[in-house]
């Protein structure tokens, strides 16, 4: 059962509860595109964008992020304002979200947090620019995102450009596969890599529209198991750069931060700042196009999942 706006450490803003309770379509958000993803002001600039996107698109928007310790389903403008400035916000996965909590602090939640919340208060779609996956070099790191785990155990269906290109996409779709997880290809049948709209790999079903779409997440929920389905949604063509330009940034990055003993947590900020430098901002434009994109796609998602009985 869905939490009610005042359970506890667990706040759902008004307009979310009254959609809700409405039963009109939500989308949820995830805040880590905000606190670390994008430098300032484009994050919140972004953010406040991709709200609009969805609200355009027929559904409500919730951005998920920890607040003085107090998770929030629905941001207002001042929490949003207060993510994008970046002093004292952190990073919060779900194994963080109790200590975190805890302590009162604020963070920015990833993609596996904000399924598990999302999940918690009954909202079944999330959109964002791209999953965590497994790092390369993971062989030797086993540096492999918490986003994945999710995926296998949480029944969200998260919205995405594909794996971030920073990533070792071969390893991450094969994790993907042993957990469970059916990838759906939004009008293609490559698995897109972020930055750009081609990898090489295929993806399991592709489909054509948000009807289509929104009747294979059903049929998933009702057959497939307990977890969730991925997405992918390739970034738009006048944004997206060619392939063999961004592996070639990215292989920069990733030395630079292995030359720095960059890891963990702290990999993914790195690399997508140190790319964007690389690419004199282009990536960010991408980056800023693909979310916005996905978000639309997201919305429709739920609209048509709704008009279902979803």
């Amino acid at each position: 059962m869905a939490p009610s706006p005042g359970d506890g450490r667990l706040l759902v803003s008004p307009e979310v509860a009254q959609a809700r309770a409405a039963g009109r379509p939500v989308v949820a958000l995830e805040s880590t595109i905000i606190s670390h993803g994008m430098p300032h002001p484009q994050n919140l600039s972004t953010a406040l964008r991709v709200e609009q996107v969805v609200r355009e698109h027929g559904a409500v928007p919730a951005t998920i992020a920890l607040v003085e310790g107090r998770v929030r389903i629905g941001l207002g403008e001042p929490e949003l304002d207060r993510l994008a400035g970046g002093s004292g916000v952190l990073k919060a996965s779900r194994r963080d979200l109790g200590p975190l909590s805890a302590a009162e602090a604020t963070a920015g939640t990833t993609v596996a947090a904000t399924m598990h919340l999302a999940h918690l208060a009954g909202i079944g779609v999330l959109a964002t620019g791209g999953i965590g996956g497994v790092h390369r070099g993971a062989e030797h790191s086993f540096d492999v995102s918490a986003d994945l785990v999710e995926l296998g155990r949480t029944p969200v269906a998260v919205v995405c450009a594909g794996a971030k290109s920073i990533l070792d996409l071969p390893k991450t779709l094969e994790v993907l596969e042993t957990f469970g997880v059916p990838v759906i290809g939004f009008r293609t049948a490559e698995f897109p890599c972020f930055f750009s709209r081609t990898s090489g790999l295929p993806v399991d079903h592709p489909v054509g529209t948000p009807a289509e779409l929104a009747a294979v997440v059903l049929a998933h929920r009702e057959v497939g198991g307990a977890g969730g389905l991925l997405v992918v949604n390739p970034s738009p063509p006048d944004d997206a750069l060619p392939a063999e330009e961004i592996d070639a940034r990215i292989a920069v990055a990733v030395a630079e931060a292995q030359d720095a003993g960059i890891a963990r947590q702290e990999v993914t900020p790195f690399l997508l700042a140190r790319v964007n430098e690389l690419t004199a901002g282009r990536s960010l434009a991408a980056n800023i196009a693909l979310i916005s994109n996905n978000a639309a796609l997201a919305a429709e998602l739920a609209v048509a999942l709704n008009d279902l009985g979803g």
